[in-house]
């Protein structure tokens, strides 16, 4: 009862803006769209423009100075083109509103222009030169999806790259101001179309107002037929008017006819939260939630970094399906998510390395498979590209016997070091107890401790691995332990160097401080984490079997390749039955049996009930041994959802992600 992969457009490469520089009067260059024969902005003003049309006819700088909500204003944008005018309603901000207000900022793009042409076109204005050059900083690769950017402590900026009507269709967030921008309806009718219209009004807030600079027909029409009010203003320099208006009662949201299951809880108060588990699951999420303005008790029983994140290093990775499915989409957005993140919290990347992963193809069936997936995604080479043995080899500096994929933009990160830089932030408290009880309150939640303190919290957040569906209240989320070691070498010197993570059975990452780390074991329904001579055997095994040559310039070099000179860890990750990560909502289980039972008679009989939930509990879980690439992204959905603000994800990948997924699948099955 999820939507099918066809729900989403292709995930693919986005074709880059086509672009002329044009000399104006003053002999200053602007941007010109060759595919829409139409400017950028406006030669006579651009930013005079943008500041009259879109920041003014919204009445920004005055709801700015007003603003008093915990969640943030959202600005909702049809065309991002070259940033200027989510640049200027940034500077509006800054300048109009109090301290503890923020700024969420949504923008649609087809043809996203490339970074060079971006930093070129905002150089206009040397006063935004601060800020444009943080966009550019961040700026992501032309992939269709959501692309979310921290452009300061109070503002974030949610690129929606592909068509804008299908983007705005797959929002999961709403809107108080539109910037209805775009090329010109005669230059660009496609975007134009009441699809576009419809879209803004079921994405939009009670009383949220829009403006745009053309009075065309199509545009009147389509704006009133979707529920808007409209009205001629007076327009900028040679156009004599544009239109303002705002939308008193947006569309109905659609999830509730089709998947109401998935219907989200009414936001509540989320001054304190209690995160239970402090790996990276966890830590993320505190992080993500003391941004916002949160206050944030995180507890663990082992502390920061433990459990499946306490490694010294990891693979920051992804393995995505030959065929487009959910699960592939969200992990490539998360991959993708986490390079940006990492960069933005560690620019010296001490916690990181963004050296590429290779993943080989050993095997006749994993050649096929790769040449599939290549087939079926073409993305960006500086998201993904297929290389030969001999192109593997130079990358990797050791002889490699298979072709395979490169992903240059994954690498290794240090995990257990990562957790701790997070719980170490201002507005996260770190406590080492562990949590035996929890049960709902009068406000909130209160948590019993096993020195029998009680702790009061507003919300709560689950992310402690295998152990995360021990409470009453998730005990219905099925959630398998899988404990996993990985083998460390200490190499002596001369021996020979890695240049990327290599993964096939297992992972080889680039030497840390003298060390090699490879593995790692993977053994379903095992909860013990000693360590075992035998899983050292078996990652020696699998490293020798991918990289023989390198394996043979380690013992030539000196390195005690046996398993009683190898160190180790062992710990016990949690998988799903789907292995898709588990985020959002806990679901009360009793009353989704009891609502929705009549699906395994008649599964296209969808009930009207939404969702019911246990108020202000959510769970981040099931990220396996690849939540470096799931879990950020996941604690920003989280985030994102628990203070009311749009969502990175489009809304089907947050109902993939939804905890109560697998009891809609096994009630549509009869179980």
């Amino acid at each position: 009862m999820t939507a099918s992969a066809d729900a989403l457009p292709p995930l693919c490469r986005l074709e880059s803006a086509h672009l002329a520089w044009r000399q104006e009067g003053d002999g200053e260059e602007a941007p010109h769209s060759t595919t829409f024969d139409d400017v950028y902005f406006s030669r006579h003003d651009g930013r005079a423009e943008t500041e009259h049309v879109f920041i003014a006819a919204n009445r920004l700088p005055e709801r700015f100075a007003g603003w008093q909500a915990s969640r943030p204003f959202v600005i909702g944008e049809t065309g991002f083109g070259t940033g200027l005018n989510m640049l200027c309603a940034w500077a509006c901000f800054d300048t109009h509103a109090p301290p503890a207000a923020r700024l969420h900022l949504v923008s649609t793009e087809k043809f996203p222009l490339r970074r060079d042409d971006l930093a070129r076109a905002l150089s206009a204005w040397p006063d935004l030169a601060e800020r444009a050059a943080r966009l550019v900083a961040q700026w992501p690769e032309p992939v269709a999806g959501v692309h979310r950017l921290w452009l300061d402590a109070r503002v974030t900026l949610d690129l929606h790259f592909g068509d804008t009507s299908e983007r705005l269709a797959l929002l999961d967030g709403r809107v108080d101001a539109w910037f209805l921008d775009g090329f010109a309806p005669a230059k660009n009718p496609e975007m134009w179309q009441p699809a576009l219209f419809a879209a803004m009004a079921a994405r939009s807030r009670p009383g949220a107002t829009l403006a745009t600079f053309t009075c065309a027909g199509v545009v009147k029409r389509g704006l009133a037929a979707a529920g808007f009010s409209w009205r001629k203003v007076p327009g900028f320099g040679r156009k004599r008017e544009m239109l303002a208006g705002e939308i008193d009662e947006p569309a109905a949201d659609r999830r509730r006819e089709r998947t109401p299951w998935f219907s989200p809880p009414a936001p509540s108060r989320a001054r304190h939260v209690a995160v239970i588990g402090a790996g990276i699951a966890g830590a993320s999420t505190a992080a993500a939630l003391a941004r916002r303005g949160v206050t944030v008790t995180l507890i663990d029983r082992e502390g920061a970094g433990s459990g499946g994140s306490g490694n010294a290093q990891g693979a920051l990775y992804v393995k995505l399906a030959a065929d487009t499915n959910f699960q592939s989409r969200t992990y490539l957005a998360g991959l993708l998510h986490s390079c940006r993140w990492l960069e933005a919290l560690d620019p010296q990347r001490e916690l990181w390395a963004p050296c590429g992963v290779l993943q080989l193809a050993t095997s006749a069936k994993e050649q096929a498979r790769q040449a599939r997936f290549l087939a079926h995604h073409p993305l960006p080479e500086s998201v993904v590209r297929g290389v030969t043995a001999d192109q593997a080899s130079r990358l990797a500096g050791t002889p490699i016997d298979h072709a395979g994929l490169e992903y240059p933009q994954a690498g290794w990160v240090r995990p257990a070091a990562l957790c701790a830089r997070l719980a170490d932030r201002p507005g996260i408290t770190l406590r080492r107890a562990e949590v035996l009880d929890m049960t709902p309150a009068a406000e909130g939640w209160s948590l019993t401790l096993a020195d029998g303190e009680q702790l009061a919290a507003d919300q709560v957040v689950v992310a402690s691995a295998s152990l995360a569906n021990g409470f009453t209240q998730t005990a219905s989320l099925p959630l398998q332990p899988v404990r996993g070691q990985v083998s460390r070498l200490t190499l002596p010197p001369g021996a020979p160097a890695l240049e990327r993570v290599i993964c096939a059975g297992g992972y080889v990452s680039p030497a840390l401080d003298g060390t090699l780390t490879f593995g790692a074991t993977f053994a379903p329904r095992e909860t013990e984490a000693d360590v075992r001579e035998a899983d050292h055997a078996a990652n020696l095994a699998e490293l020798e079997s991918t990289l023989p040559a390198f394996v043979d310039a380690l013992r030539d070099a000196g390195a005690r390749l046996d398993p009683d000179h190898l160190e180790g860890r062992a710990a016990v990750r949690a998988a799903s039955p789907d292995k898709s990560p588990y985020a959002g909502p806990v679901p009360d289980a009793e009353a989704w049996q009891a609502d929705y039972a009549g699906l395994a008679k008649d599964a296209t009989r969808v009930p009207e009930a939404p969702g019911r939930h246990h108020a202000g509990l959510w769970i981040s879980a099931a990220h396996g041994s690849r939540g470096l690439a799931s879990a950020p992204l996941c604690a920003e959905l989280l985030a994102s959802r628990i203070c009311d603000e749009p969502l990175p994800l489009e809304q089907p990948l947050v109902d993939h992600l939804h905890p109560g997924r697998r009891l809609i699948r096994d009630l549509v099955r009869g179980k």
